[in-house]
């Protein structure tokens, strides 16, 4: 039974919401990892447990506190509307929003693990050079922390795909606008289509392997290139 078109869209938003998700993780994840990395401030450990709170907390609870947060009488809520961004739940920005809390470990700690294994002495050497900040991050760390990119870029994108409990609670599920892959399914099971929720549900199975083959091929021969560089 082929897909149909419902399908092909809660498809293209998935993409579309791991795309827009993965490259806005990637700003704000950079410099917080760095940070994580380098500092020896108090604020490290609580810092570092917010971010990896979503690792244990259910994708319900997290979803229901940001629907509050964004809501018209929240604070969130409160602020985009004084913006006239309006309200954020139940429309693809707010998926996005949900999507960056809970798909942030994901990417920060990939990133924070890349640069702590950097360590000091490449970045000393090079101020010895007269490196300024910018050079060593861009033609040091960048170069050298290249398996942890790819890394949280995948699994960023991945994660992202397989949301169900977070983007429900704050996009709901309005085809074309906020129905994504993971909430179809449910829709077909729901309906006892189950010969539908098995071509969704096995292609993600697919699309998962692929992925996360090419992460593990791909960081494999960055590694190689980052330890040629540490020598």
């Amino acid at each position: 039974m082929p897909l149909s078109a419902a399908d092909w869209a809660a498809i293209s938003l998935s993409l579309q919401l791991a795309t827009v998700t993965t490259c806005i993780l990637l700003m704000l994840g950079t410099p917080l990892a760095w940070w994580l990395a380098r500092t020896g401030s108090w604020l490290k450990g609580p810092v570092a447990a917010i971010v990896a709170l979503p690792l244990v907390l259910p994708p319900t609870v997290l979803g229901f506190y940001l629907l509050m947060a964004t809501s018209p009488t929240g604070p969130v809520g409160r602020l985009t509307e004084f913006l006239g961004l309006g309200a954020l739940p139940f429309t693809f920005w707010g998926l996005v929003v949900g999507s960056v809390c809970y798909s942030m470990p994901f990417v920060v700690q990939p990133l924070q693990n890349a640069f702590a294994a950097i360590g000091r002495r490449p970045l000393e050497m090079a101020a010895t050079l007269r490196a300024d900040a910018w050079d060593r991050f861009f033609n040091i760390v960048l170069p050298m922390a290249l398996p942890g990119f790819i890394s949280a870029c995948v699994l960023g994108f991945a994660h992202t795909l397989g949301e169900f409990g977070v983007v429900l609670m704050i996009g709901g599920n309005i085809p074309g606008e906020t129905r994504v892959v993971s909430v179809q399914i449910y829709d077909h099971v729901e309906a006892l289509d189950y010969a539908q929720a098995h071509w969704l549900a096995g292609g993600m199975i697919v699309f998962s392997f692929l992925i996360l083959l090419l992460l593990y091929l791909t960081s494999d021969k960055a590694a190689v290139g980052s330890l040629q560089l540490r020598s």
